[in-house]
């Protein structure tokens, strides 16, 4: 039996995988240089960027949730 909090992480991901195959089915020429961008970026820019992020979906989960 699948808890409610597993569900909706495989919602979030659902949604993921839908909103990243729509950037690369509109624009694939923009997805490859920005994947190029990434590639350039030094790897302590990179970690903040996944940081923050990560703590705005966290705080933006927590809001949702409360």
């Amino acid at each position: 039996m699948r808890s409610i909090g597993f569900n909706d992480f495989l919602v979030g991901l659902g949604i993921l995988f839908v909103l990243e195959g729509l950037m690369f089915a509109a624009s694939p020429a923009w997805m490859r240089r920005a994947m190029k961008s990434a590639l350039a970026t030094p790897d302590n820019i990179l970690r903040t960027v996944g940081i923050v992020s990560a703590v705005i979906g966290l705080v933006l989960i927590w809001f949702v949730r409360r």
